[in-house]
């Protein structure tokens, strides 16, 4: 698994993300190679999500090319093959990437998130 990927799906799970799911969408875009969708309970939980993302992120030495959404139910992390994206869960539902990137690939990550 790409070591981005790793770190972004680990920080998330770190920090109690909510059904975080991995799609490999490099046959079906050119956006990235793999979105990242995950939920947080509250802003607050949103937001510290995304921090520890870009936190752990820069600590490996990768920049992101933006972020979005920093005050809204949906943070955008743009880290060009990688796009993460942390929902409110009523957004996450409204948005339903899960449903327009159906035909991309799901990506298993039991092996990088730590089990209860």
């Amino acid at each position: 698994m790409d070591k981005k990927l790793e770190i972004a799906v680990k920080a998330l799970d770190s920090k109690k993300a909510i059904n975080i799911e991995v799609k490999k969408v490099d046959a079906v875009t050119v956006l990235a190679d793999y979105f990242v969708i995950a939920n947080g309970t509250s802003n607050t939980h949103v937001r510290a999500l995304a921090d520890e993302v870009e936190f752990k992120l820069k600590e490996a030495g990768f920049e992101p090319r933006g972020i979005e959404g920093v005050s809204a139910d949906w943070i955008l992390l743009d880290y060009g093959d990688i796009i993460i994206h942390v929902f409110l869960p009523d957004a996450r539902e409204h948005y339903n990437l899960e449903k327009l990137w159906l035909d991309a690939e799901t990506v298993d990550i039991g092996s990088i998130i730590e089990k209860d």
